[in-house]
């Protein structure tokens, strides 16, 4: 019957598979024809109008938009054969509602807007009980709101469809408007809250509405775009991008492929950028959608652009701004006025490349100034532009004010943000900015004062992260069940898999809920309270006779500045690309001489090896600074790779007391938390070789610790006995999680403890010692943002964390770990207890001290 097929292809509409409904539209039409017999009575000329008006939605969704709008002409048509009366005049509105609908979907943003506003007072006059209708209506002019920038227009729709939706009990229209207060959150820059939105969004949609679930991910994406995440955003798209071809959903196929470019862009894969922008460029140039069109076209040419600038030894080719300001032009048109922007600053960067500067400045002049719904990275794109411009000016003071002001601007969207990894990832909008500075500082500094300066931008452009003082976490029950989940699904997988079972099915779940958990994350309350940047004063007060050496970049090679005695220098060390090339091998030597029973022949050619790779960074990295450093105890702020180098096997630095920090900022913090409970905990996890009995010999050291071990040692307990304890001892196997380091793991009874669930202690761990694998190990954010096990415990509070940069044997462990607390019990030092306990034998006990020291 057509009537049943209508149903069915309006709930495939419902739950976005356009395809679908427009198969069993066209069958529905036919069999409506068949028993019309040439003749229609009026229950079947509404029917006819229904399914056109519903044909006219799924054809322009999946195919032409000029065959969506003939399907409505066809339909006002069969409406002129009905009598007068509530039937026609309802169908009236909704052929004019879905024509205001094909019109912003293709960018036809006024005249949608013009079409809205005139059916709205109509359906308001003529609402049903049902409210559906008006309920539809007022959210699609909140979407057009939302593309043309009117923030509080959108926003009082959106508000006004939710009370509807309540009002009514429409679930699904509910979802569809929490999706939509995503969106408007995240034109006005509101990311946290946007997120929050998109997860109730998604709530309701597992339910009421999985088709939509793509077209969420696809705006969440966007969100974590916004906020730097582009690796979380790469995820989301490529789950959600085979699910929207599948369905058919071309619009959306398109805008996910530009969204999937612009996370190329951040990850500088300017070869998948614009391959990804030309294909959706083509797709909305079928649908006849130009605004969209025009942003594909600029995300290819940023692409172009990116990969110019990268090049430094080619000037840009000529014809690539010349295209960028045709472009703008175009897009000026369309009203797209920030991007138009992003079209001519791009211009105005490859013009100063060039040598072009008075084209730059005359280009420079044609940006607009940035409006409340500018987005961030549009904002700092902007400052670097006047900043470079400054500099080929020889205006090198403008152009450190540009970049001062950029950065605190940055800072106070990064102060709104919840979730460690979204406070890491805005990091990536003011890198060109703070390198430009950096790179100003170094260039103009010589002797002491170049040294300060350079210190100061240093501290504002790293590890901010760290600056903060974590706030209470409000939990929340789903994400507090995701991660039992998580943490039951990985070790049951690991049972599986010992057994010779395949784990295949539990994996995938592990990887859903991992996804799952990292959403909720991000949608959380602020992280933190943030701290001011400490100046170089204040650093040289808290250092004493400490010597602080923070590492940084000069062009092709490394600097150092080096702070002693209230004294600043700055040094240049060796070559950048062989250093961190030597660090990554020296680490896998260590990665290989780990395991306890190794050949001889194998420890003494891998040893070999390591030493003659520790002895050449140390000629590049330590001997220039070598006399500046003395005996004294060292502070030392790395860059990149060199987090993870074993800094104690340098043969300069063997045996002397050393404290990595992310930045001197994050060290005076660390410093100033102090040492406060005298509570010890001692936890050891199953499957370590000689675990229970290491942690029960330290009660030898420390008589009344709490001690958490055997069937015990679950994640639960373990977490409760960190809680306020002044030093805890972890002894598991441990698992850095590089492409996700908040789910950096340490293996209990029940499964993994994740690094997130340390993050959410009310009051962590003075000082830890994690006596396992890897868990020093970062991955590393831009803006030289450390995270990981031990970096998440360090930003929630903890003051100092001692862990291994790579892989450690379980007896080398427990010595190292016996000396360790023998000393700690002492009253030495962390940095001074490790140095002494490592130093017999740095390569196979590769273990920093982390925080305060």
């Amino acid at each position: 019957m057509p009537d049943d097929l209508y149903r069915r292809a309006i709930t495939a509409a419902v739950d976005a598979r356009p395809a679908d409904a427009l198969r069993l539209l066209n069958r529905a039409l036919r069999k409506l024809d068949r028993r019309a017999g040439g003749s229609s009575g009026v229950a079947d000329l509404v029917l006819r109008t229904r399914i056109l008006i519903s044909l006219a939605s799924a054809e322009a969704e999946s195919g032409s938009t000029k065959a969506g709008l003939a399907h409505l002409d066809s339909a006002r048509a069969v409406l002129a054969e009905l009598p007068d009366g509530p039937a026609k005049s309802t169908q009236g509105a909704v052929i004019g509602l879905q024509r205001a609908v094909i019109l912003f979907r293709t960018g036809k943003l006024a005249d949608a807007l013009a079409l809205f506003d005139a059916i709205i007072p109509e359906l308001e006059r003529e609402v049903t009980d049902d409210g559906t209708l008006l309920t539809r209506t007022i959210l699609n002019r909140a979407h057009v709101h939302v593309d043309l920038n009117n923030p509080r227009a959108a926003l009082a729709d959106l508000r006004r469809s939710l009370d509807l939706a309540v009002h009514y009990g429409l679930a699904r229209l509910e979802g569809k408007v929490r999706h939509a207060l995503g969106d408007q959150a995240q034109l006005v820059g509101d990311i946290p809250d946007a997120l929050r939105h998109y997860e109730q969004a998604a709530r309701i949609y597992e339910s009421e509405a999985p088709g939509w679930l793509p077209r969420l991910r696809l705006d969440q994406a966007k969100a974590l775009l916004a906020a730097g995440l582009a690796e979380d955003a790469a995820r989301h798209l490529d789950e959600a991008l085979p699910e929207l071809r599948a369905a058919k959903a071309f619009q959306d196929v398109a805008e996910a492929e530009v969204a999937r470019a612009a996370s190329a862009l951040l990850d500088s894969d300017y070869a998948l950028a614009r391959r990804l922008a030309g294909a959706a460029r083509q797709r909305f140039l079928r649908r006849g959608n130009a605004p969209w069109a025009g942003i594909a076209s600029l995300t290819r040419l940023r692409a172009e652009a990116g990969a110019a600038l990268g090049d430094a030894a080619r000037r840009p080719p000529a014809r690539l701004p010349i295209a960028l300001r045709e472009l703008a032009a175009k897009l000026g048109e369309l009203g797209l006025r920030d991007e138009a922007g992003v079209a001519r600053m791009l211009a105005v960067r490859l013009q100063l490349r060039r040598g072009a500067t008075e084209t730059a400045t005359a280009l420079l002049a044609e940006v607009p100034t940035p409006r409340q719904t500018t987005p961030v990275d549009h904002r700092m794109l902007l400052r670097l532009c006047r900043a470079e411009l400054a500099v080929a000016t020889g205006r090198p003071r403008s152009a450190l004010a540009q970049a001062r002001a950029g950065l605190a601007e940055l800072g106070r969207v990064r102060d709104r943000m919840g979730g460690l990894d979204l406070v890491c990832g805005t990091a990536v909008h003011g890198l060109e900015l703070g390198r430009l500075a950096c790179s100003l500082v170094l260039d103009r500094g010589r002797g002491g004062s170049g040294a300060r300066r350079l210190l100061a931008w240093q501290e504002r452009t790293r590890a901010q992260v760290y600056r903060y003082e974590p706030l209470p976490i409000i939990e929340d029950p789903v994400l507090a069940q995701h991660l039992t989940e998580m943490r039951h699904v990985q070790r049951t997988a690991q049972q599986n898999r010992l057994a010779g079972k395949r784990a295949t099915g539990l994996e995938h779940r592990y990887r859903w809920l991992q996804r799952e958990a990292s959403r909720l994350g991000w949608s959380t309350t602020p992280w933190g309270r943030p701290r001011p940047v400490c100046s170089p004063e204040e650093v040289v007060e808290q250092l004493g006779d400490r010597v602080l050496v923070s590492l940084g970049t000069d062009r092709d090679s490394l600097a150092a500045v080096v702070v002693r005695d209230g004294r600043f220098r700055l040094v240049r060390l060796g070559d950048r690309a062989e250093i961190f090339e030597t660090t990554r091998q020296l680490h896998a030597d260590l990665n290989a001489l780990a395991p306890d029973h190794l050949p001889a022949p194998l420890v003494e050619a891998v040893t070999a090896s390591a030493n003659h790779r520790a002895r050449l960074l140390d000629r590049m990295l330590v001997e220039p600074i070598a006399d500046l450093i003395g005996d004294r105890e060292l502070v030392l702020v790395p860059s990149g790779p060199l987090y993870a180098l074993p800094w104690p096997a340098l043969p300069t630095l063997r045996g002397k007391p050393i404290s990595i920090v992310p930045s001197a900022t994050a060290w005076v913090g660390a410093r100033s938390r102090g040492f406060g409970a005298p509570t010890v905990v001692l936890a050891g996890g199953p499957g370590v070789p000689g675990a229970l009995g290491e942690v029960r010999k330290l009660r030898e050291v420390y008589p009344n610790a709490t001690l958490v071990d055997g069937p015990a040692a679950t994640s639960g307990k373990v977490l409760a006995a960190l809680d306020g304890s002044g030093l805890a001892h972890l002894v598991a196997h441990g698992a850095h999680e590089p492409a996700n380091a908040l789910f950096s793991r340490l293996e209990l009874v029940d499964g993994p403890l994740f690094a997130h669930e340390t993050a959410r202690l009310g009051s962590p761990p003075d000082r830890v010692v994690l006596a396992a694998c890897e868990l020093a190990m970062s991955h590393i954010r831009p803006g030289e943002e450390p995270l990981g096990f031990a970096g998440t415990l360090l930003a929630s509070g903890s003051c100092t964390v001692i862990g291994a940069i790579s892989r450690v044997g379980d007896h080398a462990a427990a010595e190292a770990m016996h000396d360790l607390h023998r000393l700690l019990a002492a009253g030495t030092s962390p940095a001074l207890a490790l140095a002494e306990a490592t130093a017999a034998d740095p390569l196979r006990r590769p273990f920093l001290c982390l925080g305060a020291g």
